[in-house]
């Protein structure tokens, strides 16, 4: 398992997060808790908990942060998650921060969610809802 070789972003869901800690989890603090319990065993850096429409948590030692989703219409979510990892290594690997790789990643995942089932997320629709979220986080400063 990837975790137990030590690296440096883990993205699991809820259930993925509870098979990773052996325990079970009830709600966003219970959930960076055992975040933190995998960062603080050096099995990662970053943990992104994927929540669905909701979002994702970015859990790091410096602290956890709820990134919240767009509003999309979903047809299908096949394809989400890692529409959501790879929004946040494309972004990485173009030296983007954490923080805006991450929601790069949430909207790469929402545009996922917004085609049929294995059809992934378009290019166009990624940058627009990015777009829109990073309006929006300025919006709230």
């Amino acid at each position: 398992m990837a975790a137990d070789a030590g690296v440096y972003l883990l993205k699991p869901n809820a259930r993925e997060l509870e098979e990773l800690v052996g325990h079970s989890i009830a709600g966003n603090e219970e959930l960076t808790a055992a975040a933190l319990e995998l960062i603080e065993q050096g099995r990662t850096e970053v943990v992104v908990v994927s929540l669905g429409g909701q979002g994702a948590l970015l859990i790091t030692r410096e602290g956890c942060e709820h990134l919240h989703a767009p509003e999309v219409q979903v047809l299908s979510v096949v394809g989400a998650g890692d529409s959501l990892v790879a929004g946040i290594v494309y972004s990485l690997k173009r030296g983007w921060p954490l923080r805006e790789a991450v929601q790069f990643g949430i909207a790469s995942g929402s545009a996922a969610v917004m085609n049929p089932e294995r059809q992934l997320c378009k290019r166009e629709d990624t940058e627009r809802l990015f777009a829109a979220m990073k309006e929006a986080d300025t919006a709230d400063q």
